[in-house]
């Protein structure tokens, strides 16, 4: 058993190196003769989402499943799950190929603190529908979109919290305006293009491809790639005097592991450095997703968002004191 078992994965690797190698000789080929069809072909790999595993989240009791439109009439659309009736609403936005569920393990000691939880599936993601680019793919204006529709749908945000592009999401999403208290990011993918040299490099092609897959990723979304720096936009927001909208920006807790191998821990640290009077917590050995299941990381998360919350409830309603209704 053990014999047939090593030689049949032996066989799935050699097959994948296979395919691997017939992808970039194709790649290189249209990078001599075709840079536009391999653009285009680019473009549908960089956009396709692999899923992530669903056995590995913390459960959560259900909660109430809506699903809410993208936009005013026919469209995509996402599915968000609710629990709480009452209190400062926090929003949960996972990362690339990630589920709401992965935020299983925030959900109690969220609502146990007095806050209502709202845990989003981005399109193509989780028990959403598929995005406008078909199944199985997603653009970063989608996961900043759906975002944008569940606070319309459950009202303003007292805190947003997301993880790895999830929280790049989140980031960019308050600086095009959507106002909240508490910013929290977890393992943040704060620019998209710093990895698309990386990418190119993996599939086999140069400056041809990757200057058109920039292009058409433009022209999809509706928006220069610039606009997805999040690091480059805080610190021009903030390096205004006096800042452009600064009160308005929120306090940001950054967390992030130092042996984070999805994404560097640098872009943890670029983002807390840029935005004004962040917090920046760093953990060893839980990685990219096992941070999310981590208890002290969850504590922390709380108390950074209770703060505020007591807060802003003493400020709403004269002579209250103590905790959050």
């Amino acid at each position: 058993m053990a014999d047939s078992t090593a030689k049949k994965s032996t066989i799935v690797r050699s097959s994948l190196l296979s395919r691997q190698r017939a992808t970039r000789a194709a790649f290189g080929t249209l990078e001599r003769c075709a840079p536009r069809l391999g653009a285009r072909w680019a473009e549908r790999v960089w956009c396709t989402v692999r899923h992530a595993d669903r056995s590995r989240s913390a459960p959560a009791a259900p909660g109430r499943l809506v699903t809410l439109p993208l936009q005013e009439g026919p469209g995509p659309t996402c599915v968000a799950e609710v629990w709480g009736l009452g209190g400062p609403v926090v929003y949960l936005l996972h990362g690339w190929g990630g589920h709401r569920s992965q935020f299983g393990a925030f959900v109690a000691p969220l609502t146990a603190a007095g806050f209502r939880v709202v845990a989003i599936d981005a399109p193509s993601h989780g028990d959403s529908g598929p995005g406008r680019f078909g199944a199985d793919r997603s653009l970063i204006t989608e996961f900043m979109a759906a975002l944008a529709a569940a606070v319309r749908s459950f009202g303003p945000a007292h805190a947003v919290i997301g993880h790895s592009l999830g929280g790049g999401s989140a980031a960019l999403t308050v600086l095009d305006g959507l106002p909240t208290s508490r910013l929290v990011l977890i393992s943040p993918m704060t620019d998209p293009t710093q990895f698309m040299r990386g990418f190119a490099a993996m599939l086999g092609f140069g400056d041809r491809i990757r200057t058109g897959l920039m292009r058409r990723l433009e022209l999809r979304t509706g928006r220069p790639m610039s606009d997805f720096d999040a690091v480059g936009r805080a610190q021009a927001r903030f390096r205004t005097e006096p800042p452009l909208d600064g009160a308005h920006l929120p306090s940001m807790l950054v967390i992030h592991d130092r042996e984070d191998k999805q994404i560097p821990f640098g872009m943890g640290k670029a983002i807390a450095a840029a935005w004004q009077g962040a917090e920046l917590l760093s953990t060893h050995g839980l990685g990219h997703n096992r941070i999310l299941r981590e208890p002290e990381v969850i504590r922390s998360v709380v108390e950074f968002l209770q703060v505020s919350a007591v807060d802003a409830y003493r400020d709403s309603v004269p002579g209250k004191t103590g905790q959050v209704a």
